[in-house]
């Protein structure tokens, strides 16, 4: 059996997620365009991150390699 007032919480809780799509669609969407990865990090809060950085890393080690 459920508590008492789950049912609220878990239409509270959908309802919220709704928002925070909602808040960040554009965003997120810009994002998605530039193949950046996007990962939710609190309501309305986004973390936006380029994979072309993974290449300039890949770079820079592969750089040191051949100086040492």
């Amino acid at each position: 059996m459920n508590p008492p007032g789950a049912a609220w919480l878990s239409l509270i809780k959908s309802r919220m997620t709704m928002a925070d799509l909602a808040l960040c669609a554009d965003q997120d969407r810009w994002a998605r365009e530039l193949r950046w990865t996007v990962s939710r990090t609190g309501f309305g809060a986004r973390h936006y991150r380029d994979p072309r950085f993974d290449l300039v890393r890949e770079l820079e080690e592969v750089g040191r390699l051949f100086t040492v």
